[in-house]
Parts: structure tokens; C-alpha cells; sequence
């Protein structure tokens, strides 16, 4: 039994390297984002699939339509795959988020946001967990950082190797397939590593420190920047 993962397809956000965390904003396909769904007929025989899952975000749920061929009965919707939420970096660029994660570590929670990175790692694992359930083969449509993470599991050198805060990023609407077993073993392997990590969060600043002005990162720095949503070599809104 089969799970076909994968990420939506391209947006003006994602194109923007803008976040998006919030599942309410209108986010929809690019014209080339909904092209690109019709490239993975060509990698998966979708006519077979007999469950299909997807976040609730617009650009989501609109993927799998697109890759399913019908407008109705639409996928299943499981609010544990969303995008990660960003807090008050929502809708900014996507580089102010990474410095801000580099400076703080993935178990500390951004301003305004409700989970931390890891936090929404394992939200969204416990979610592939939850689609083992459902008949296959099944296709799960997703964001960048879940698609990211697996192929990190897939493609690191050494087993043991420390989950990084960035991660390359996933392709669009690329299938990344695991039979049951392996599937769970993954999420299994994934959750301790993430329990395992140490406390990375940085000291409080005092608050001379805060009043300071923190300089702006510089656009032109992106490609110097491993995101772990944008389209590089592998590698949201």
C-alpha cells in the first residue's frame, strides 16, 4: 500500500518567496501552478488512487481538484497537514522568517504564532500518520516544509545526522512515494529525532538589546539562504 506525497502547486506568493500561514487568505494556483498539475498524470497513475488528501489551504485543496480531475466529491481535508503559522511574519518574505529562525531555534514559537517550527513538523507527521488509515494508494497534497523534510529522511548522508532549521526546497506537484511500512517508520524516526534535538532557543535580549533596531535582510542574500519552501535544485506559500 502506497502514499504519493506532494506540494501545490505554484502561487504569486510562493513565486514572491512571501509566507503563508493562514489557511483563510484567498492563496490560489499561478498559471503556471495550475499547468504544473497536469505533469504528474505523466508520474502517477492518478486514475488508480483511491484516497485523496490535502491541507485545508485554498492553493492546496484546489491542487488535488486539479489533479483529480473532478470538482466534486472533493479530498479529504486534514487541518494537520496545513503550512506552517507564521505569526506576525504573515505574508512578509520568507527571509525575515529564516533569520529569525536562526536566530531563535525551531522549538521557540515566532511573535504572534501559535506553534514552533518543530511543532509544526510534527503536526504535520502526525498527519501522514493519520492518512496510512485511509484507503490506497492514496495522494496526500501538502506544503513545502513537510515535502522538504522527507527528502532531507531520504537523502541525508549519515543516519543520526542532526534535523537542520533549513531545509532545501521542494519541488512543485513532485511526488515523493512510501510504501506503509517505510512511511511509518519515517514519521517514527522523525518525531524522536525532533524530541532528541536540544533547546537551540537563544537568550532573551536585554532590553537595551530590544530597543535596538535589527537591520533588515538584504534580498539580494536570498541565494545565500537554504529555504525550505523555494524552487532550487529540489526544493510556501
Amino acid at each position: 500500500m502506497t502514499t504519493h506525497i506532494l506540494r501545490h502547486g505554484e502561487t504569486h506568493y510562493s513565486r514572491q518567496y512571501l509566507v503563508n500561514g493562514d489557511p483563510t487568505r484567498p492563496i490560489r494556483l499561478s498559471r503556471d501552478g495550475v499547468l504544473s498539475c497536469g505533469l504528474v498524470w505523466h508520474m502517477l497513475p492518478l486514475r488508480q488512487v483511491s484516497t485523496w488528501l490535502s491541507s485545508e489551504f485554498p492553493r492546496a485543496r484546489q491542487t488535488a481538484s486539479r489533479l483529480m480531475g473532478v470538482p466534486e466529491p472533493g479530498p479529504v481535508i486534514d487541518p494537520q497537514l496545513n503550512e506552517l503559522d507564521y505569526g506576525d511574519f504573515e505574508g512578509g518574505p520568507f527571509l525575515k522568517y529564516a533569520s529569525w529562525l536562526e536566530q531563535h531555534g525551531g522549538r521557540r514559537r515566532p511573535p504572534g504564532a501559535r506553534e514552533s517550527q518543530w511543532e509544526g513538523i510534527k503536526r504535520m507527521l502526525a498527519g501522514l500518520q493519520a492518512a496510512v488509515e485511509h484507503p490506497s494508494p492514496r495522494v496526500v497534497v501538502c506544503h513545502g516544509l513537510l515535502v522538504s523534510v522527507l527528502h532531507w529522511y531520504r537523502e541525508r548522508s549519515v543516519a543520526g545526522d542532526s534535523m537542520p532549521l533549513l531545509f532545501p526546497e521542494a519541488p512543485y506537484v513532485q511526488p515523493i512515494s512510501f510504501e506503509d511500512e517505510d512511511l511509518l517508520r519515517c514519521v517514527k524516526s522523525l518525531l524522536s529525532e525532533i524530541a532528541a534535538e536540544p533547546d537551540s532557543i537563544s537568550e532573551p535580549r536585554c532590553d537595551a538589546e530590544k530597543t535596538r533596531a535589527e537591520p533588515e535582510p538584504d534580498v539580494a542574500t536570498f541565494d545565500r539562504v537554504i529555504h525550505p519552501h523555494a524552487q532550487r535544485d529540489l526544493p510556501d506559500a
